[in-house]
C-alpha cells in the first residue's frame, strides 16, 4: 500500500481510503453487516488505515457499522474521519450531543478527524455567525477530536475563501478527470497543497460512472501506450497530484476492495505517474464523455429523502446507464420497477426540496421529467 503525508498533521495515511457511504446492502436496502464487517476488517489487515463516514450515511447506520467492525485492536490501526452536517447543528448543545452520539456509534473515545459536512458558499457565513468552529475547538481541547476539517461541493472562489479564513487541518473535495473545470478545479487542489492542508479526494470515479464506458470511450483508451482499466486510469489521475493525501473509494464488494488495494499498492502509483501523453489521452476521454448527454448525478443521496418518495438517484442512474451504454431497453425495464413501487419521476410535485440539497446543483425537477419521458412504457412480457 502506498502512504502519503496527511498534510501538516504529522502522520501518514494510506493512499486508498475506504469510503463508507456505499457499503454492501441487503435486498431491503439495509447494510449487509456481515459483508461490511468482512470488508472493513480485510481493509485494515491489508494496509488501508483511513476510513471515511458521516452522520447520515446509510440512514445513520454507517458510523455504527464501522465502529462495530473496528472495535478492539483494529481501532488502533485506523484513522477515522466522520462528519456532522451543518443542518443538524440546531444549537451549541445539539452540536455536542451529535458528537457524543457519533462517538458511541463508533465505539471510540476520540475521532481522528471531524468535518463540517458539505460546506458551500452559502453556508459558510452562517457557520461563522453560529461560531460552530469554536465548538469544534472545544472538542479538540478536550481530546475528543483531532483535526478540524470540512467537506465541500461548490466553485473555486468560495472554496478559496473558506480555505483561507480558518486554520483547517484537512479539506475533502470532489475531483476526477471530468471535474478539472468544475467543483474546486485543479487550481483548488493546488491551493490546498500550498496552504499545507491534508487533502482528501472523494468521487474519483464520479460515483462509479468512470468505470462505465461506451465503445467510443474505449476507443480513446485503446490509443494509450499502456493497457489499463478505466478505473485504474481514473485513480491514477487523482494520485498524480502531489497535494493529495488519500483517495476515497466507496467500495461495495470484497472483490472491488481487493482490486483497489492491488492498484494502490503499485510502486508507481505516485505523484507524476502519468506522462504528458497519458494526460492528453484522458483529456480526450473527458471530451468523449461530455458528448454523451447525461445527468451529472454521483449517487451521493444528499437529495433524499424526497417528501414524495421519488427515488431520485436511482432514476438518474437508470437514465445515465442507458445513455452511456447506448442501450435503452435494460434501463426501461428496471425503471418499470420504480413505477411499480410508486417511486418513479411522476410522483414529483416540484417542491424543490431536493434541488436545495444537491451538491452538484442539478436541475432535478427538469431532469426527472426527461428521465420519465425517455424510460417510460416498458411492458413486462
Amino acid at each position: 500500500m502506498q502512504y502519503r503525508h496527511y498534510g501538516k498533521l504529522g502522520y501518514d495515511v494510506s493512499l486508498l481510503g475506504m469510503g463508507c457511504m456505499r457499503l454492501p446492502r441487503q435486498s431491503d436496502g439495509a447494510v449487509d453487516r456481515e459483508a461490511a464487517y468482512e470488508m472493513i476488517r480485510y481493509a485494515v489487515d491489508n494496509g488501508v488505515n483511513y476510513f471515511d463516514t458521516a452522520f447520515g450515511y446509510h440512514s445513520r447506520t454507517s458510523e455504527e457499522v464501522l465502529g462495530e467492525a473496528l472495535e478492539g485492536e483494529r481501532r488502533k490501526k485506523a484513522i477515522i474521519a466522520t462528519k456532522q452536517p451543518f443542518g443538524e447543528m440546531k444549537d451549541q448543545a445539539t452540536i455536542r450531543r451529535n458528537l457524543e452520539n457519533t462517538l458511541k456509534k463508533l465505539r471510540t473515545d476520540h475521532l481522528d478527524v471531524y468535518l463540517i459536512h458539505g460546506i458551500n458558499g452559502g453556508a459558510w457565513p452562517k457557520i461563522k455567525e453560529r461560531e460552530v468552529l469554536k465548538e469544534f475547538e472545544k472538542f479538540r481541547d478536550e481530546g475528543l477530536i483531532g483535526a478540524i476539517a470540512f467537506s465541500y461541493h461548490g466553485d473555486y472562489e468560495h472554496f478559496a475563501q473558506i480555505l483561507q479564513e480558518y486554520d483547517w487541518g484537512m479539506c475533502q473535495v470532489q475531483h476526477n478527470f471530468l471535474d478539472t473545470d468544475r467543483e474546486v478545479t485543479s487550481k483548488g487542489i493546488e491551493l490546498a497543497g500550498k496552504l499545507g492542508l491534508a487533502l482528501v479526494v472523494m468521487e474519483p470515479l464520479r460515483g462509479g460512472n468512470l468505470g462505465k464506458i461506451t465503445k467510443a470511450v474505449q476507443s480513446v483508451y485503446d490509443t494509450a501506450n499502456v493497457a489499463r482499466s478505466s478505473v485504474e486510469w481514473a485513480f491514477r489521475f487523482v494520485a498524480n497530484y502531489p497535494q493529495v493525501s488519500t483517495v476515497l473509494s466507496g467500495m461495495s464488494t470484497l472483490e472491488q476492495l481487493k482490486e483497489n488495494i492491488r492498484l494502490f499498492s503499485e510502486p508507481d502509483m505516485t505523484p507524476g505517474n502519468l506522462t504528458s501523453a497519458d494526460l492528453e489521452m484522458l483529456k480526450k476521454v473527458k471530451e468523449t464523455y461530455e458528448q454523451i448527454v447525461t445527468v451529472p448525478c454521483t449517487g451521493c443521496e444528499y437529495c433524499l429523502p424526497c417528501p414524495q418518495g421519488v427515488a431520485i438517484p436511482t432514476a438518474f442512474d437508470r437514465y445515465n446507464t442507458a445513455m452511456k451504454f447506448e442501450n435503452l431497453e435494460p434501463s426501461r425495464r428496471t425503471y418499470m420497477f420504480l413505477t411499480r413501487a410508486g417511486t418513479d419521476a411522476t410522483k414529483c410535485v416540484e417542491c424543490g426540496a431536493c434541488e436545495t440539497k444537491c451538491p452538484q446543483e442539478i436541475k432535478i425537477i427538469e431532469q426527472l421529467k426527461l428521465v420519465h419521458e425517455t424510460l417510460q412504457g416498458w411492458v413486462e412480457r
